[in-house]
C-alpha cells in the first residue's frame, strides 16, 4: 500500500512525535509505581460487640464499668489475675450481695467481725487495707459486679477466638505497615495491561508512520507481533530525545531522594527502641490513670522531665506483681546498685534549649501536645518530628494564656494597639534565635 505523502509531511512528523510521547508516558508509569504503592492511605475499623452485651446480675453494667475504672481498676482485675488485690472474676458467685456490699463499704469492719474468708484474704495480701467506699449505693455495687461478670466472661471468649482476633490484628498490622496484598496485585495487573496497550499503540503508530511516509511494509507485515514490538522498542531506545528524557527523569528522582534524605537527618519520628524492661504506658498511664508527674518528677520544675528511678517503681511494685520476670529486673537493679539503662526516645540536639517547666507550668501544655497519646502506647515512641520548623509552627499558632497574670498586662496592652488578633507566643519573642539557641 503506497500513499503519496512526503516524508516531511506534518502528518508524518505527528506520528514520530506520538511515539516519543507514548514512550515517555510508559516510562513515567513505570517510575511512579513505587510511589503509588506506598502512597496508599489505610484505615482501620473497630467493632464493639462486647459493648452491646446485656448487663449481668441485675445491675447496670455500663454504669458499673465507669465506677470500676474510677474506683477499683487500680487494685483489681476483672479476671483471675492478681494486681494489688485478688482478681474479681466469679466474686458474685462466691458471696451473696449482702456480704459484697458490706465488704465494699467497709472491709475492715468485716475483718474485725471475724469472717473467715475476709481474714484469710487480709492475711494473704500482707494485711493491706482496702479503701472503703461508704458512698456507693446498692445499685452502684450491683453495677460494678455486673460489669465484672460481663467483662470476665467476655475476655476468655475473645482470647479463645484466634481466627477472628488474629485476622483483625493481621489486617490492622497490614494496613498500618503498608498496602494490602490485594491492592498490590491489582496495581501490578493494571500496569501490565497498560504496558500491553502502549505496546499495541506503538506498533500501530509505527505502521501508520511507515504507511504515511511511503516506506514498504511487506517486511513488517511478515513479522509476528512480538517481533514488531521488539523492533519498536529498539527504535524507541535509540531515539536521542527519549534517552535524554529518561536520563533527566532519573537525575530528578535521585536529586529528590537526596533532598528528602538530607531533610530527614536527625529526625527520629516513629523511633520506638526496645527497652530493658517491658514497660507499658498504655497500662500505667491509660488503664490505671497514673499521672505522668508521678514518675517523671522534673517536668514541673526543671529543664528535663527525668527518667524515673527504680525507687519510684518500687513504690508500687514492692507489693504488686513481685513474681513477674519484668519486675524481677527492677529488684536485680536495686540489689546490684545499678540504674536501669532506659533508652532515651525524645532527644533534642545539644544546640537546642528546651525547658519542660516553662512549657508545662507557664504555657499550660499537656504531655500529649508534644509526645502524642502516650496513654495509648504499649511501646513508647516519638510521634512528633521535634524539628525546628515544628516548634516554630507551634509558637506561631499557640495563644498565650494571659488571664489573671499581671506579668502580661503591659504586653497585652501594647499588642492590642498594633493587632486585633490574640497574643501568640511568636509575639513575645517565641521566634527569636537566642530563645532556643544559646
Amino acid at each position: 500500500m503506497n500513499i503519496p505523502f512526503r516524508k516531511d509531511a506534518k502528518f508524518c512528523s505527528f506520528f514520530s512525535y506520538s511515539k516519543t510521547l507514548i514512550a515517555s508516558f510508559a516510562l513515567a508509569i513505570l517510575l511512579s509505581v513505587p510511589s503509588l504503592i506506598y502512597a496508599q492511605d489505610s484505615t482501620a475499623a473497630a467493632g464493639g460487640a462486647a459493648a452491646g452485651a446485656a448487663p449481668a446480675g441485675g445491675g447496670d453494667a455500663a454504669k458499673g464499668e465507669t465506677l470500676f475504672k474510677n474506683n477499683c481498676a487500680q487494685c483489681h482485675a476483672v479476671t483471675d489475675e492478681r494486681v494489688v488485690g485478688p482478681g474479681l472474676k466469679g466474686a458474685s458467685g462466691r458471696h451473696d450481695f449482702a456480704w459484697l456490699a458490706k465488704w465494699v463499704r467497709n472491709s475492715q469492719a468485716v475483718i474485725a467481725s471475724g469472717d473467715p474468708y475476709a481474714v484469710k484474704i487480709y492475711n494473704e495480701y500482707s494485711k493491706a487495707q482496702m479503701t472503703s467506699f461508704p458512698n456507693l449505693s446498692d445499685d452502684d455495687i450491683k453495677g460494678i459486679f455486673a460489669y465484672v461478670d460481663q467483662a470476665g466472661t467476655a475476655a476468655p471468649a475473645a482470647a479463645g477466638a484466634p481466627a477472628a482476633g488474629g485476622a483483625a490484628a493481621g489486617a490492622s498490622s497490614a494496613q498500618g505497615g503498608g498496602p494490602s496484598d490485594l491492592f498490590v496485585i491489582v496495581l501490578v495487573a493494571l500496569v501490565v495491561v497498560m504496558l500491553l496497550v502502549l505496546g499495541v499503540l506503538l506498533v500501530i503508530v509505527s505502521l501508520l508512520s511507515k504507511a504515511v511516509s511511503g516506506e514498504p511494509g511487506t517486511a513488517v507485515e511478515k513479522q509476528d507481533f512480538m517481533g514488531r514490538l521488539g523492533n519498536s522498542l529498539k527504535r524507541i531506545a535509540s531515539d536521542p530525545a527519549i534517552r535524554s528524557a529518561t536520563i533527566w527523569i532519573f537525575v530528578l528522582l535521585v536529586l529528590k531522594a537526596t533532598l528528602d534524605g538530607a531533610y530527614s537527618v536527625g529526625v527520629q519520628q516513629g523511633y520506638a527502641p526496645k527497652q530493658p524492661i517491658s514497660f507499658s504506658h498504655k497500662l500505667h498511664a491509660g488503664e490505671y490513670k497514673i499521672d505522668c508527674n508521678y514518675c517523671h518528677t522534673g517536668v514541673n520544675r526543671g529543664k528535663s522531665a527525668h527518667i524515673p528511678s527504680a525507687n519510684i517503681c518500687m513504690n508500687c511494685h514492692g507489693v504488686i506483681k513481685k513474681e513477674s520476670p519484668e519486675i524481677q529486673k527492677i529488684y536485680t537493679s536495686i540489689e546490684n546498685n545499678q540504674p536501669i539503662e532506659w533508652v532515651r526516645v525524645h532527644n533534642l540536639p545539644d544546640l537546642a534549649y528546651f525547658n519542660h517547666a516553662q512549657h508545662v507550668n507557664v504555657g499550660g501544655l499537656e504531655c500529649q501536645n508534644c509526645h502524642g497519646e502516650v496513654e495509648k502506647m504499649e511501646v513508647i515512641q516519638q510521634r512528633s518530628s521535634l524539628t525546628m520548623g515544628w516548634c516554630i509552627d507551634c509558637h506561631r499558632k499557640t495563644e498565650v494564656n494571659t488571664k489573671d497574670n499581671k506579668y502580661y498586662d503591659k504586653l497585652v496592652q501594647l499588642h492590642a494597639g498594633e493587632s486585633k488578633e490574640a497574643l501568640k507566643v511568636a509575639d513575645i519573642g517565641g521566634l527569636e534565635c537566642s530563645k532556643c539557641h544559646y
